[in-house]
């Protein structure tokens, strides 16, 4: 399992697996969210075995599956409530914990710069410079 911190309380993943479940809770996550869908991955990895695995351990688990295509502003706005709405930090997990990344830039257009958005990325290994056009509209249309 390899965690990538975004910001203090935001963190993205590749797959997880439930093997790396008591790792996360050392790790003083509260919440995991997978924003893997199912089509993508084998039956030990979907959402309900890792989910139920989580849960067992304590923490919250949310599942919110993103593609290109679902990447829309109602996800983006329920990833970063998702994100936003517990005490303490998230995990985000998909394939490889781009999409993690790339939901929370968009989600983040109204607080930072596009430069602080694709700096607190580039941080994380995540080199997400292709967004700068959509970070910018954005950001133009929430100030």
């Amino acid at each position: 399992m390899e965690i990538r911190q975004i910001t203090p309380r935001y963190f993205v993943s590749p797959q997880i697996t439930v093997e790396d479940v008591p790792a996360i809770v050392a790790a003083g996550f509260v919440k995991v969210i997978c924003n893997r869908p199912n089509v993508e991955v084998p039956a030990a990895m979907q959402s309900e075995v890792i989910g139920q695995a989580v849960r067992d351990a304590g923490l919250e688990f949310e599942v919110l599956e993103l593609t290109h295509q679902t990447m829309t502003p109602e996800n983006v706005a329920r990833q970063r409530d998702l994100a936003e709405s517990c005490e303490g930090p998230v995990l985000a997990y998909c394939a490889s914990g781009t999409r993690c990344s790339v939901v929370w830039a968009l989600g983040q257009c109204d607080t930072m710069s596009p430069d602080e958005i694709l700096e607190a990325t580039a941080k994380a290994g995540y080199a997400l410079d292709g967004l700068r056009p959509a970070l910018v509209q954005m950001r133009a249309a929430n100030t």
